[in-house]
């Protein structure tokens, strides 16, 4: 397929800067009213597309069958559509707080340095983003507090705007990854700062661009459909009988890179790290061997189920890298049902949800996300497509 199949038209007030909320007016400790935000997470609207039926819900439905116009199904509904021993993917990668802010050495430019890995414990290396580049040449020393023990050498340059630092700070390791992701922000998306009034992140936005099930450190964004997840959610799920099983994707900047060939086969995509365990894998294989449903939560379970999936249509165990691009069309081997986010235009996670849905069908439900003034992005509104 084409890059310009994917392009739409997104108003600019349709992306979501916050996650779902609920507001409320209440008085300081100076008597001055402001508004409270109170994050909701599973409150957020869901669309519902059914492949088989070729048909799309927006809105609940009464005791006959017919759609309560006004009334949007929510996200908390997704658990009427499945049933006891259906099967949950979920990726528990675990979020860091990516973004730091220094200055260089003698000029005291300010620096905005975004760590993509650590490449090396002992020696205290790490691949990172800087902004503005031109400012920064290997040699130069970037600091990062005001008592100047957080200093950093560039020793490398990798891309455009890639360096390789060298953090100077004499402490065991895991002291020094605490002092340095004390020093960070929450790594929201740069459409989502740039949007904002205060561009910088808060301690509440490292707590909302996080799911509640994460597990293991490595993301540099956040799995975002997960984002909707609540405990309560999950233990009405697990009430339910409805199973769920962990795998690890750490989610990198890929996402979010411009696609820059209208032929989507010569479109290489970055590598990004994952793990799928033994207890993963039977507990998905047993649901899938018992005729269940199999729900992918987000287009990085996807990714890393399909890198994962055997020929007999079961999940294997995996470590190591992936850099699957999925498109239309696409056969895929594991999942059945998948929830989504809505993404922007041209986005490759926009591609991967076509994939599974159906491109006419999936470009359809964005047609009405958009008519219907559904949220779009990381904290945005969902979408489920069944196998139905």
């Amino acid at each position: 397929m084409k890059l310009s199949q994917f392009n739409f038209k997104l108003p600019q007030e349709l992306i979501a800067l916050y996650p779902h909320s609920v507001y409320h007016e209440i008085e300081n400790e100076k008597g001055e009213k402001e508004m409270s935000r109170l994050t909701r997470r599973d409150e957020c609207r869901l669309m519902v597309l059914h492949k088989k039926s070729n048909t799309i819900d927006l809105f609940k439905k009464d005791k006959k069958g017919k759609p309560i116009k006004g009334e949007f199904i929510q996200f908390r509904d997704i658990i009427d559509y499945f049933d006891e021993g259906d099967t949950f993917i979920f990726n528990d990668t675990k979020v860091f707080p990516a973004r730091l802010y220094g200055m260089k050495e003698k000029t005291d430019a300010k620096i905005e340095v975004f760590l993509l890995r650590e490449l090396n414990q002992e020696m205290r290396l790490w691949d990172v983003l800087v902004e503005p580049a031109r400012k920064i040449r290997i040699g130069n020393k970037l600091f990062f507090d005001d008592s100047g023990t957080m200093v950093a050498e560039v020793i490398d340059n990798t891309t455009s705007r890639g360096r390789t630092l060298r953090f100077l700070y004499d402490c065991d390791h895991d002291e020094f990854k605490r002092s340095l992701f004390a020093l960070g922000e929450s790594p929201l998306p740069r459409y989502i700062i740039d949007a904002r009034e205060n561009h910088h992140g808060t301690e509440e936005d490292m707590e909302d661009f996080q799911t509640i099930y994460a597990a293991n450190e490595g993301a540099v964004t956040a799995p975002a459909t997960g984002l909707h997840f609540s405990r309560e959610l999950l233990k009405r799920m697990e009430i339910r009988g409805i199973n769920s099983a962990a795998i690890t994707l750490h989610c990198g900047l890929g996402n979010f890179h411009d696609i820059e060939v209208e032929d989507l086969t010569k479109h290489k995509v970055d590598s990004e790290s994952m793990h799928i365990g033994s207890e993963a894998c039977a507990i998905v294989n047993k649901a899938k061997s018992e005729g269940k449903h199999i729900c992918a939560v987000g287009t990085s379970v996807v990714k890393a189920t399909e890198t994962a999936v055997g020929t007999d249509g079961m999940l294997k165990e995996y470590s190591g890298w992936t850099n699957r691009f999925i498109f239309p069309p696409y056969d895929f081997g594991l999942a059945d049902t998948m929830v989504a986010n809505f993404y922007h235009p041209l986005s490759t996670l926009l591609m991967s949800t076509a994939a599974f849905g159906g491109y006419d069908l999936v470009m359809e439900a964005y047609r009405l996300a958009v008519e219907n003034e559904y949220k779009f992005g990381c904290f945005g509104d969902a979408l489920l497509i069944l196998n139905d």
